[in-house]
């Protein structure tokens, strides 16, 4: 059977670092990019092909894809895994920023999928794996533009599923939840670097990062998926013969992403009794 060939993005840590050694154990030809290429030096070792890559530059983009058609003729799977989250006082975050974040969740994704899809077309077959979040459906004080960049990703997604099916091609989301990366970390170091002196929104980051620490070390720090985990997530996405609409890692994850959409007014309610109430404290 000829082997398939999977793009992943964002690939130097995390879900994309283990997504991509799981398709490699699974026999697939694996093409990783990322812009910190020095921390794919493991991936290398095991046989994976790894590439400088910058999600926001449009020769970047190209150039992984031109050179993954000349060596393989093909691309299977593409997985838009590149990502972070701009945190802070929304009021706050310069609309620099903003755009930024946009570029990076949304038109990169966009951007990537635009150049396989002529090859998926051509090929009648295909998969775009786009990495959202619950995010993507929900959201709390102090990430208005992830949560934003995030939910128009799943809007993209569901509507380039419906124009490209009959190509044989599909294009589907993954939502994680709680992982247990260094995501926590660095979101608080968004927070506080977004933070503007004498800021009125200081009490509300100190509330959350004391939240956050005592869920890192509390009973939940265990129920978090680990990159691992959220690999194996990323490869049923890829690979099932009946894509699903959105994939999950756990239960957990499932049922507060559809609380989110399909009951805004609970969602709220449950932000304002248990994290309103510390914010403003």
């Amino acid at each position: 059977m000829e082997k398939q060939v999977v793009i992943i993005t964002g690939a130097s840590s995390g879900m994309g670092y283990e997504a991509a050694k799981r398709f490699n154990e699974k026999g697939w030809i694996v093409y990783a990019g990322a812009r910190r290429v020095e921390r794919m030096k493991e991936l290398e070792t095991l046989g994976i092909h790894t590439m400088l890559l910058d999600v926001t530059n449009t020769d970047s983009n190209q150039n992984l894809v031109d050179t993954v058609i000349k060596e393989q003729g093909q691309i299977d799977v593409l997985i838009n895994n590149a990502g972070y989250g701009e945190y802070g006082p929304t009021e706050e975050i310069s609309m620099k920023k903003a755009r930024a974040q946009l570029d990076v969740n949304l038109f990169a994704a966009a951007e990537l999928a635009n150049m396989v899809i002529p090859i998926m077309r051509k090929q009648k077959s295909g998969r775009i794996v786009n990495i959202s979040s619950t995010g993507g459906d929900q959201y709390t004080p102090l990430g208005a533009w992830y949560y934003a960049s995030k939910a128009a990703l799943q809007q993209w997604s569901d509507t380039l599923d419906l124009e490209l099916r009959n190509f044989g091609i599909r294009s589907v989301i993954v939502q994680p939840g709680g992982t247990r990366t260094e995501w926590a970390k660095v979101t608080l170091e968004k927070i506080k670097e977004n933070l503007a002196p004498l800021s009125p929104y200081k009490k509300m980051v100190d509330a959350l990062e004391g939240l956050t620490s005592r869920q890192q070390s509390g009973r939940f720090a265990n129920m978090a998926a680990t990159p691992a985990d959220l690999a194996k997530v990323f490869y049923k996405a890829a690979t099932d013969k009946r894509p699903k609409w959105r994939y999950f890692h756990s239960f957990p994850d499932r049922m507060l992403t559809l609380i989110g959409r399909h009951f805004p007014r609970s969602y709220r309610a449950i932000l304002n009794q248990f994290m309103m109430k510390r914010f403003s404290q």
